[in-house]
């Protein structure tokens, strides 16, 4: 089961550990997935807090 993640500050550090990150665009809203090992996690953010966040995320990134 995936986990859902309210803090972008709690997504960034397990974007460290991540294999991939999944960007999900759905008009005003943008939801990141990130694959770990282990588990799938998931945020929802606005379209800016989003572009921010994904700003600062080195694993690679694949639009979906």
């Amino acid at each position: 089961m995936p986990s859902e993640i309210f803090e972008p500050e709690e997504f960034l550090a397990l974007a460290d550990k991540a294999s991939e990150c999944r960007i999900k665009r759905l008009g005003d809203i943008m939801k990141l997935k990130l694959r770990t090992s282990k588990r799938l996690y998931t945020i929802v953010l606005d379209k800016t807090e989003g572009e921010e966040v994904l700003s600062k995320i080195k694993c690679p990134k694949k639009e979906v």
